[in-house]
Parts: C-alpha cells; structure tokens; sequence
C-alpha cells in the first residue's frame, strides 16, 4: 500500500475562497469589512515571516488589516495597553498576539485580555471553555484545519477510533475535543505513553501533534489508517514533521505531508475565524457561506 497524500493546499485554497465569499457578503451587509488585528512583540525572523504571510493572506481575503508592531523591550503593560485598546475598537473583528513572546515571557495573562468574541486562535479560558462544551465560539486554528482537511475527502469520523499524540493546549486537547464532536472515539496519548505503538496501533485516524520529530514510524500505525501529521521540524536535512513519512506510507491509506500538509489549513482557518468573529458581533449579519 502507498498511502494517498492529503495535500492541504488544495483544501486551504478552497477554505480561502469561501471565506473571501463570506468577507464580502459581510462588507455588503454591513458596510465594514472585517478587520484582524496581528501584534508583534520584537524582531524574531520566524515569527515576521509568520505574521507577514497572515497579513498578505488576510488582506487578499478581504480582511483589514491592523497590524502593531512592538519593541522587543516592550513590558506587560505596553502589551496590554494595545490588546485593550484593539478589544474595544469595533473595526477590529479579531486578535491574534503572535507567539511565543521575547525573553521566554508568560504570555498566560496577557492572552486572557482578549475577548473570547475576537479570540481568533481560540487559546482563551472563555474560548476554550466554549469548546469543551461544545457551544458556538471561535476555535483554535489548526485543530480546526486538520477536522476540515479530514472532511474533505469524507473520512468517516462518526464511531472512528481516533488517537490523539499531543497534550499541548494548542493542538493536542482542543483537537481531542473537536474529534469528540464529531462522534470519533478519541484516546490522548503523548511522547511520555508506555507501550505508544499498542495504543496508536488502534487508530482509524491518528493525529501527530506531540513536537517531537520522527516519533511516529511504521509500527504505530494500523494498515489501512489515515495518519495526520501537525509537527514540523527544521532539521539540517530540511523540514520534517513528528511522522516518519517515507515508511509510514506503506502502511497509511492516507497520510499528510510536511510541507503542505496541514500548515496551509492552519492561516486559512485563521482567515474564517475572523469573519466568524465578526458575524459574531454583528448579530443581525447572516453568516452566509458556513
């Protein structure tokens, strides 16, 4: 068996234009455009690159873009003077502080200043509480994109054996959550699980999202299994995700790749976060095109 590869690219494309549908039916309705607002604390190269491709993408979308850039010297308080000045503008639809934050700083409290109605990556208590619950609210970002990706070619979920590697509030628990949504039967594991092959080997649908590069080899995965892959990894022989990609394929029906996988979902995902955001606080708005 060769296992097909889910390329997210083409799912990304897609998510993109139905949002940029949706940004557009919005700014008819409403005669506003929804806005995302990025903040960036400092100079990384990584995250400038991170935060210039949501912008383009955003923009393209239709989406207005209200970027704040901010010195690598910029305490709490600076930080939290713009986070509140951008939750109380109404032209701003969502918020996304770009992490992580210079010098290794928490940024627990400062994330909690967002409103869970412009929280467009999800990492809130309010917006995380939302989702164990199950009730209308903004979801993080690449969760969102790997349910989407797994949607798209069909993939039954409903009554599914889905293992999840990862516990990070990222990824791994909101994405345990969504798969319980979705009527999968769902097991969490992590880098630190005995015997991690017997429990992955029971998946219909396994998740990698655990940050550690090539932990998922052939002999934790089920034949026949679709096998999502979050990580990603520069390495000096290049980019590489948590999933031994070339041996797994003999295994997997389906199997993402790294690059290309699920990264393109997570910024498209990011992009219909923030119409949701906004339809949300234009509560006359329909929301159409969801």
């Amino acid at each position: 068996m060769t296992a097909e590869l889910m390329d997210g690219r083409v799912v990304a494309k897609s998510v993109r234009a139905e949002t940029a549908r949706r940004a557009t039916a919005f700014r008819e309705r409403t005669g506003t455009a929804p806005g995302l607002a990025t903040v960036l604390v400092g100079e990384d190269p990584a995250s400038k690159v991170y935060v210039a491709n949501k912008r383009k993408s955003a923009t393209a979308a239709g989406i207005a873009d209200f970027h704040r850039q901010l010195p690598e010297t910029s305490g709490e308080e600076e930080i939290a003077e713009v986070l509140e000045t951008l939750a109380a503008d109404p032209a701003v639809s969502g918020i996304l502080l770009q992490l992580p934050l210079p010098g290794g700083a928490d940024p627990g409290d400062l994330i909690e200043l967002i409103p869970a109605t412009k929280d467009v990556d999800g990492l809130t208590t309010a917006s995380q509480g939302l989702l164990a619950r199950n009730q209308p609210g903004l979801r993080p970002c690449t969760p969102s994109g790997v349910v989407r990706l797994l949607q798209e070619p069909g993939i039954p979920l409903t009554g599914a054996e889905a293992v999840v590697v990862g516990r990070s509030e990222l990824v791994g628990r909101p994405m345990a959550q969504l798969l319980l949504h979705e009527d999968a039967t769902v097991t969490m594991a992590h880098s630190r699980t005995r015997n991690l092959a017997d429990v992955t080997r029971r998946a219909d649908v396994l998740i990698a999202a655990a940050g550690v590069p090539g932990l998922i080899g052939p002999q934790h995965v089920k034949e026949g299994a679709t096998v999502v892959d979050v990580g990603i990894h520069r390495t000096a022989a290049g980019l590489v995700g948590d999933v031994r990609t070339t041996e797994v394929a003999g295994r997997a029906s389906r199997l993402t790749p790294v690059p290309g996988g699920v990264g393109p979902m997570t910024i498209a995902m990011l992009l219909a976060n923030t119409v949701t955001a906004a339809e949300m606080q234009y509560p006359d708005s329909t929301a159409e095109g969801r």
